[in-house]
C-alpha cells in the first residue's frame, strides 16, 4: 500500500492516525520520497534494534542516507561545503568512535546530580515568569510567555551567558523557532544566534568560567569552531523540545482534571507524569531518528540493505500496542520510562535529565501557583505546528 510521508498531526493528543495502520501492516514499511525509497520503523522493538544496533549510521555524509530523499533535488556541492560547516560541532549527526569524543565531554555536564545543582535557578526562572503573567493581568498566552521563554533562559543559565544579553539571546532563539510562516526570519535569526555564540566563546576563551562553556574550553578537547557548533546544537536541541512539551503537557492536565487531581494530591507522581507525557505526545518524531544501513541486516523479519535508508517512527513505537497496554490513553501512573522520546542507544538524548527536570519543575509550580488554570477555546481553535520537523502548539491563550 502506499504511504505518505511526513504525515501530519491532526489532533493534539495523538500522533498521525496512518501510524496505527503502518503499525498493524509490519515494522517496517517502505515509502518513496521525493529523493528515493526509505524504510519506516513503526513498532518499538525494532525502533530499539535500529537506534542502538550496529550497522547503522546517523551520519547524513554516509551515502544512502535519508535526510536527502526528503529532498526533491540534491545538494549542490557548494550546499554540500557549506552545511558541513555550519555543522561543525553537531555530534548528533556523528557515529562512533567520534561521536564519543563529544559525548565523553558532555556527560559530566548533564547527570542526575548536576541537574539537582540546577534545579534551584531553574525554580527561579519558572517562579518569575509565573510573577510576569500574573503581574499582567488573568489572562495570557503559554506558548510566549511561558514555554518559549523557560528553556532558554535556562540555557543562559546552564552556558553562562551573561545577564545583560539574555532578552537579545531571549529574542533571537523565539524568531528562530517560531517563526513558522517565514523560513527567512527563522534561518537569519539561527545565524544571528550562531554569530552571537561564536562572539561568547571567542570573549570567554582567554578566561574560562566555572559554567559547562568554560569547563568545555578549558578541557582542552575542541576547536574553536567545535565549541560553537556544540553549544548551538545544545540550544537548539534543549530549546525547542521542551518549548514545544511544556504548553502541550499543560494543555493535557488541563484536559485531564482528575489526573491533575492525582499529581497535586501525590506530588511525588511528577516525575512518572512526565515521562508519560513524553511518551504520549512524542514531540520529535522521526527527525532525530533518522539512519542509513551500512551492511546488510534483517529487522523485523525483513532484509534491509546495505545504503537503504531509514526513519524512525518514535510517536508510532510510543503507541505500540506491543510494548504499551491501552497505549493511546493518558495515564499518569503509567511509570513506562522505556519510551524512545529521547532516543535509544549510543545516541540517546544526552540532555534528558535536564529537560525532565525543567518539565516537571515548570508544571507542578505552575498548577500550584495558577490552581484555576483553564483553557479559552477549544482544541480545534489551537494553533498547531503540524509542518515542522517538533510537534506543538503555536498558541495556547489561558485565563484563570
Amino acid at each position: 500500500m502506499a504511504q505518505t510521508f511526513p504525515v501530519q498531526r491532526t489532533c493534539p493528543f495523538a500522533p498521525p492516525p496512518e501510524y496505527e495502520r503502518m503499525r498493524e501492516d509490519a515494522p517496517l514499511v517502505r515509502v518513496s520520497l521525493p529523493g528515493g525509497d526509505v524504510w519506516l520503523v513503526t513498532r518499538l522493538a525494532e525502533a530499539k534494534q535500529v537506534l542502538s544496533g550496529t550497522g547503522i549510521s546517523t551520519n547524513p555524509e554516509t551515502p544512502g542516507h535519508p535526510h536527502w530523499a526528503l529532498q526533491p533535488e540534491p545538494p549542490t556541492p557548494e550546499e554540500r561545503a557549506a552545511m558541513r560547516a555550519f555543522a561543525i560541532g553537531h555530534f548528533i549527526d556523528l557515529d562512533p568512535p567520534e561521536h564519543g569524543r563529544f559525548r565523553r565531554l558532555l556527560i559530566p555536564e548533564f547527570t542526575v546530580r548536576r541537574m539537582k545543582e540546577l534545579r534551584p535557578g531553574i525554580q527561579r526562572i519558572t517562579d518569575e515568569l509565573i510573577d510576569d503573567m500574573l503581574a499582567k493581568g488573568d489572562e495570557a498566552e503559554l506558548v510566549e510567555a511561558f514555554g518559549l521563554a523557560l528553556p532558554s533562559l535556562v540555557i543562559c543559565q546552564l552556558l553562562g551567558v551573561p545577564y545583560e544579553d539574555r532578552e537579545f539571546f531571549q529574542s533571537r532563539t523565539r524568531q528562530a523557532l517560531s517563526n513558522f510562516d517565514d523560513p527567512d526570519v527563522s534561518r537569519a535569526a539561527m545565524m544571528e544566534i550562531r554569530e552571537f555564540l561564536d562572539g561568547l566563546v571567542t570573549k570567554v576563551e582567554p578566561q574560562p568560567g566555572d559554567d559547562l562553556l568554560g569547563r568545555l574550553i578549558q578541557s582542552g578537547q575542541l576547536t574553536h569552531d567545535e565549541l560553537v557548533g556544540v553549544i548551538f546544537l545544545l540550544l537548539v536541541a534543549g530549546h525547542e523540545t521542551t518549548a514545544n512539551m511544556v504548553p502541550l503537557a499543560a494543555l493535557t492536565l488541563m484536559r485531564h482534571p482528575d489526573q491533575l487531581a492525582t499529581l497535586r494530591a501525590n506530588p511525588d507522581k511528577w516525575p512518572m507524569a512526565v515521562d508519560e507525557l513524553l511518551r504520549y505526545h512524542s514531540v520529535v518524531d522521526w527527525v532525530a531518528f533518522d539512519r542509513v544501513a551500512t551492511e546488510d541486516q534483517e529487522i523485523g523479519g525483513q532484509l534491509v540493505r546495505k545504503g537503504e535508508g531509514i526513519f524512525v517512527l518514535g510517536a508510532s513505537a510510543n503507541r505500540d500496542e506491543r510494548a504499551f497496554e491501552r497505549p493511546d490513553e493518558f495515564d499518569v501512573g503509567r511509570g513506562a520510562r522505556h519510551h524512545v522520546a529521547f532516543g535509544y542507544g549510543v545516541h540517546q538524548c544526552l540532555g534528558q535529565n535536564l529537560a525532565r527536570a525543567e518539565m516537571e519543575i515548570a508544571l507542578r509550580t505552575l498548577f500550584e501557583r495558577i490552581p484555576g488554570l483553564r483553557v479559552t477555546v477549544p482544541d480545534e481553535e489551537l494553533p498547531m505546528k503540524g509542518d515542522g520537523p517538533i510537534f506543538g502548539l503555536k498558541a495556547v491563550p489561558v485565563a484563570w
